[in-house]
C-alpha cells in the first residue's frame, strides 16, 4: 500500500487551512478541509485529522462502525472546543477518509471534499458533495458546466462542527489492487476539471502525477488551498518514468 500527499496554501489565502494525514501501514487516509477564517478553519480541520489518527493508533482492524463513531465524534469534539472558545464559533471542516479492508475501501465523507477511483482507466468520483450546487445539479437545475462557475458554490450543506444534520456518509465499496484513489480538497477539484485530472494520472509515474496535479490547480488561478492524497494497492501498475 503506497500513498503520496500535497498540500500548498494556493496563490491567494494567507494561510493553510487544510488538514490530511496518511498512514500506509494501517492503509488509512483522510483529508479535511477547514472553514472558518483565521485560527479557526484550520484548528477544525485538525481536530478531525487528529481523531483519524487517535483511530489508527487505537489499533483497530478497519470496521465501518468504528469509522462512522469517529467521524461523529470528531464533530462533537469541534462543537465542545468552538463552545468554550469565542473566536472560534461557527468554524467546521469537510473530512473524506478512505480506510482499506480486504477486497473493499470503507470510506466516511461530510462536505464537499472528495473520493475518487481510477479504475480501467476512467476516473470516478465515488463520494456526493454536500453542497448547494451538487444539489441543483443533482435536481436537474443546472448543468455541469454551470456548477463549474455558479457563485455560489462554495456554499456546503455539511460541516464536522456546524449545527444540524452532519451525519457522515458511510460507504463501502469495492477494492482492486489496480485501482488508484485520490482524496482531495475543492482546491484540486475546483480548479482542475476530472477530464484533466484523469488525463494526469493515466500519463505520468506517482509522485510525478501529484506534482503535475498541484500544478494545474496553481496555474488555474490557485484561489484555494489545495491538498490531496495518492494512493493504492502496487505503485507498480502506475506509469513509469
Amino acid at each position: 500500500m503506497y500513498g503520496i500527499l500535497r498540500t500548498d496554501k494556493g496563490l491567494v489565502r494567507q494561510l493553510n487551512e487544510d488538514s490530511a494525514w496518511m498512514d500506509e501501514s494501517s492503509e488509512l487516509f483522510a483529508v479535511a478541509d477547514g472553514m472558518g477564517g483565521h485560527l479557526a478553519g484550520e484548528v477544525a480541520s485538525a481536530f478531525a485529522i487528529e481523531e483519524i489518527k487517535k483511530m489508527a493508533e487505537a489499533g483497530t482492524e478497519s470496521d465501518l462502525i468504528v469509522l462512522e463513531n469517529t467521524v461523529r465524534n470528531a464533530n462533537q469534539v469541534i462543537l465542545d472546543y468552538a463552545n468554550t472558545h469565542p473566536e472560534c464559533l461557527g468554524m467546521g471542516t469537510t473530512l473524506s477518509v478512505l480506510w482499506h479492508h480486504e477486497t473493499y475501501a470503507f470510506l466516511a465523507h461530510v462536505g464537499d471534499s472528495r473520493i475518487y477511483r481510477l479504475r480501467n482507466g476512467n476516473l470516478e468520483q465515488i463520494t456526493r458533495d454536500h453542497s448547494l450546487v451538487a444539489e441543483l445539479l443533482r435536481g436537474g437545475l443546472i448543468t455541469a458546466e454551470e456548477a463549474r462557475v455558479h457563485p455560489k458554490r462554495n456554499i456546503i450543506t455539511k460541516a464536522l462542527g456546524t449545527e444540524g444534520n452532519n451525519d457522515p456518509d458511510i460507504l463501502a465499496v469495492s477494492w482492486e489492487k489496480t485501482d488508484i484513489w485520490l482524496l482531495c480538497t475543492d482546491g484540486l477539484h475546483g480548479m482542475v476539471s476530472d477530464e484533466e485530472m484523469q488525463r494526469i494520472l493515466l500519463s505520468s509515474a506517482p509522485a510525478a502525477a501529484a506534482d503535475e496535479l498541484l500544478a494545474a490547480a496553481l496555474s488555474a488561478g490557485g484561489t484555494d488551498n489545495v491538498t490531496f492524497i495518492l494512493c493504492g494497492g502496487e505503485e507498480s501498475v502506475w506509469k513509469q518514468d
